[in-house]
């Protein structure tokens, strides 16, 4: 069963004397919504709303409420240690939290406490990993940069990898022509010559979300063209072949997909 509790529970009284075996009890007209406080019991009985009778005095009762119908409580008797008794009209019935209840909070913390996989740091930067009834694992310390990381091939599940840097860098040309490379994913390649430039986007170097960045340093305009096998898009004049548009102009290439690649920045 499905215990329910409820903050709001308003205590009431037995309309009417119940013997020992009772299995339903009455309260004042009126009162069992608010005596259940918000709560609702699936039909079935299986839910428990625990309530005593006879709440603080020596013929205290524990019940089971199972059921509801009006102000008419469907109810198993003697719960938490209690024993079943008979109880007048006019009893207290009020809703409680038990040591049943505490108990049965304490061993489901334990349960799942111990099927929880620890992690212990024993020193700066150190990490031990342990599951239940097992010797723990070292996975050493970190260094600065580094951050664990997921890593099934592992006997730990857990490895130091090292942050990458979103830091630029560069890559100066300064010829009149360059056909980028594998090594210029994420660079920044200036192009200065006072003649004109022509960059070169080849087959079968990116994948698609790689980037490159450029920008013309010099007075000569560079133009961004095709090995004669890449497909250029871009809102230059020349779709194909777009030219950065003045000294300091810079553009980004983007591999969108196997030889195709998009060109955006400050284009002509």
């Amino acid at each position: 069963m499905t215990r329910k509790y409820s903050t709001t529970s308003v205590a009431t009284a037995l309309d009417s004397t119940i013997n020992s075996s009772a299995t339903t009890i009455t309260v004042t007209a009126g009162t069992g919504a608010a005596l259940m406080g918000g709560v609702s019991l699936a039909a079935g009985n299986v839910d428990q709303f625990l309530v005593a009778l006879d709440v603080d005095t020596q013929n205290e009762e524990i019940v089971a409420v199972t059921g509801i119908s009006s102000d008419t409580l469907t109810v198993v008797r003697a719960q938490a240690g209690s024993s079943n008794i008979s109880h007048t009209a006019g009893a207290t019935v009020k809703h409680v939290f038990t040591g049943d209840d505490a108990t049965f909070f304490t061993a489901g913390v334990a349960t799942a406490d111990a099927a929880i996989p620890k992690s212990l740091v024993t020193a700066k930067g150190d990490v031990i990993t342990a599951t239940a009834n097992a010797t723990p694992a070292r996975i050493g310390s970190g260094t600065n940069g580094q951050v664990l990381t997921v890593d099934t091939t592992t006997a730990t599940g857990l490895k130091w990898s090292t942050l990458s840097t979103t830091d630029l860098t560069f890559n100066a040309q300064t010829g009149t022509t360059y056909s980028l490379v594998a090594g210029d994913v994420n660079k920044l390649v200036t192009l200065s010559n006072a003649s004109a430039i022509t960059l070169t986007v080849p087959n079968g170097v990116f994948t698609a979300g790689q980037q490159i960045n450029i920008q013309q340093l010099g007075v000569g305009q560079v133009t961004i063209v095709s090995d004669g096998t890449t497909v250029l898009t871009s809102t230059g004049a020349t779709s194909t072949a777009p030219k950065l548009r003045a000294r300091y102009s810079a553009a980004t290439i983007i591999c969108t997909s196997s030889n195709n690649f998009t060109v955006i920045g400050d284009l002509s």
